[in-house]
């Protein structure tokens, strides 16, 4: 991991061009507002003081399925851990690519993902909603994900190939899990380079926020997107859209996250930044899962890339690996006085493979308890008599 002349911060890359254009409408939900869905009662931890997960994203790719093999197989290897056994999976999505394409499902999903003993969750990258205009079999956008992922109700699906994982009955497009430990909410953000979000999902994802603030003493706030807001890397940077739409919803809630999960980009990128409220939130890149092309850090010698932007401010690049694909374990502990998040990020040796003992590249450690304490404390203490934040 290279760490000379490196940006120490998100950047954003100059002269990009508007391709707005490729925005796509969405099929209309298959569940009810507010599209809930409770984690399955065969998922949780026995005790409801433990959740454990997997998260990734961006596994798709044809050209070297090796490395989402290698992934998939990882993680599947955490399962024979009975003290903190992952109890589902959450897909930042990218699932295949170019487009997302029925065709595409069975090598780039349910082959490599064949083994994974738990539920796999997921929200949609951009090149699963892309359609492929030359497709001989035209379709819609989101139509081979939707039969994956958010059907009616579980059943075998048809382009499966002889693979037995059945589908998901995810309620829309964005929607929200309900865990014991955690509400995660997954947006939408289409297809176009930096994202977009519109107005309906806009409102629904703000009410989403303040009902997971009533629930904050019980459960994390996480909530994960496809378009990276942060990021230093050189084939997207960072996404204006998306920081603006992420500001401006915590600021109208006045409910922020624990953590907020993206993929998009093909690194692992780990930031931290603090809110004029004092809140810190982690910004984490998880976009490594597999597809065979990594994206490097941008250098500062580098023209193409700024960080010259109040946007960018009081943002700072944590941790990074621009080298090898990887996946998250996230790990929700709660009781005996303590409340307590914890990341850590695994790699697959490029060379070698999988690996006997599995060590974390990186880790992050959220006191929970202490957070919510902190919050508590700033509720009641006196108003400054000058302003310590304003909206960016």
């Amino acid at each position: 991991m290279c760490t000379q002349e490196i940006f120490t911060g998100p950047v954003f890359k100059k002269d990009q061009p508007d391709d707005s254009y490729k925005f796509q409408f969405p099929p209309l939900p298959t569940g009810a507002y507010p599209y809930h869905l409770d984690l399955p009662l065969s998922c949780r931890n026995t005790t409801g003081k433990r959740l454990v997960f997997n998260l990734t994203g961006d596994t798709g790719g044809v050209k070297a399925p090796a490395f989402q093999k290698e992934v998939a197989l990882q993680m599947a290897q955490q399962y024979l851990s009975p003290e903190s056994r992952p109890q589902f999976l959450y897909h930042l999505g990218d699932i295949v690519y170019h487009f997302g394409e029925k065709e595409q499902y069975q090598k780039q999903f349910f082959e490599p993902y064949e083994n994974y003993p738990g539920p796999i969750y997921a929200i949609a990258g951009n090149h699963d909603a892309d359609v492929n205009p030359d497709n001989p079999e035209p379709y819609e956008s989101l139509d081979a994900f939707y039969n994956v992922f958010c059907n009616t109700s579980s059943r075998t699906v048809y382009f499966a190939g002889a693979h037995s994982r059945k589908s998901q009955q995810q309620p829309n497009v964005y929607w929200t899990l309900n865990t014991e430990l955690a509400t995660i909410i997954g947006l939408y953000s289409n297809v176009p380079k930096y994202g977009s979000i519109g107005a309906a999902q806009r409102s629904w994802f703000i009410e989403e926020l303040k009902r997971a603030g009533t629930l904050k003493q019980e459960k994390a706030i996480i909530v994960c997107l496809h378009h990276a807001p942060y990021s230093a890397d050189t084939n997207h940077a960072s996404s204006l859209p998306m920081i603006r739409f992420l500001n401006m919803a915590f600021e109208e809630a006045g409910v922020y996250p624990d953590v907020v999960f993206s993929g998009h980009v093909h690194n692992y990128q780990r930031f931290s930044k603090i809110y004029g409220n004092g809140k810190e939130v982690a910004f984490i890149v998880a976009g490594a899962g597999g597809f065979d092309e990594l994206h490097t850090i941008a250098r500062t010698d580098d023209p193409l890339f700024t960080d010259h932007s109040p946007l960018l401010q009081g943002v700072r690049l944590e941790k990074y690996c621009e080298n090898q694909h990887g996946f998250l374990k996230v790990d929700i502990e709660k009781g005996q006085g303590k409340f307590r998040l914890t990341c850590d990020y695994y790699t697959i040796n490029q060379q070698s493979g999988l690996s006997e003992k599995q060590e974390a590249f990186d880790r992050l450690t959220i006191d929970l308890q202490q957070d919510r304490e902190s919050e508590e404390m700033l509720r009641f203490a006196p108003v400054p008599a000058y302003p310590v934040y304003s909206s960016l």
